[in-house]
């Protein structure tokens, strides 16, 4: 492509810029040119505004500081993000039931659980639906036994990618923790760290579709609804008695336990 055309117009698409400049960065997009290299991780990025930005996770520069509280930022996004905190602000809303939400992700998240009945991925192995293939894929894995994240320092092996990250950083010391800012809890993944930022901004886009109630996260939503079902698959593995939730029999089991003088939790989940 000419980018020294007078006309400012991308032979790819058709858009226009005022400069010759503006053109070639825009073409970048199109060729996958990424000229800045990140020093400390060798991440490449297509403008030097996206490789200053990401240079402050290494340096833990903060400029974008929140006027209502002691927060700071590495990026303007995040503190715009943050700021509906303090204003309760919700730009993002749902157009079939008029529920807003300040992150477009939540939204997202709420039109994809909540409105959305649709499971095209099924189990060959018992039939069992989802709406990803992501899920479906991770479900396969407790029919196969399968655990196909290994640790390249020893023999261990994991069925989830992030309980792999978890055990590089707590046995071996390798990667990054990625820290709440208001109660510093730490996880292995990023995208653990979203999620559970959603706890303290009060946003609850995962909503049960027999009771209504909300939740934060996907993960305590599916937690939450085995107590609408009748079927039992947790099985105390001290006196035999079922229960519908994990967390019922876990609970269970430790004054069970204490009674028969066991000191190990065991629950069977059939």
């Amino acid at each position: 492509m000419d980018v020294h055309s007078s006309k400012y117009n991308c032979a790819e698409c058709g858009k226009c810029f005022s400069s010759k400049q503006a053109l070639a960065v825009h073409w970048r997009s199109h060729s996958g040119e990424k000229p800045f290299e990140c020093t400390v991780c060798s991440k490449q990025f297509m403008q030097s505004a996206h490789l200053v930005r990401h240079s402050r996770t290494h340096s833990g520069e903060k400029p974008y500081k929140c006027l209502e509280c002691e927060m700071a930022f590495s990026q303007s996004g995040d503190l715009t993000r943050h700021m509906r905190v303090h204003t309760g602000d919700k730009p993002y809303k749902c157009s079939l039931c008029d529920k807003r939400f300040s992150r477009s992700s939540s939204l997202q998240s709420h039109e994809r659980h909540v409105h959305s009945n649709r499971r095209p991925y099924d189990c060959r192995y018992c039939g069992k639906r989802f709406k990803s293939s992501h899920h479906l894929k991770h479900h396969v894995y407790t029919h196969t036994g399968a655990n196909p994240y290994s640790c390249r320092h020893c023999s261990d092996c994991f069925r989830h990618l992030h309980h792999l990250k978890a055990h590089l950083l707590k046995s071996h010391n390798e990667g990054t923790w990625f820290t709440c800012h208001n109660c510093q809890k730490k996880f292995s993944v990023k995208s653990r760290l979203k999620e559970h930022l959603l706890c303290h901004e009060g946003v609850k886009p995962y909503v049960c579709s027999e009771c209504l109630k909300c939740f934060s996260t996907a993960s305590r939503l599916r937690r939450h609804q085995p107590i609408h079902s009748h079927v039992k698959r947790f099985c105390c593995g001290s006196c035999g008695k079922y229960f519908k939730c994990k967390e019922y029999v876990v609970h269970h089991f430790n004054r069970c336990s204490v009674k028969l003088g066991y000191t190990n939790i065991f629950a069977k989940n059939l």
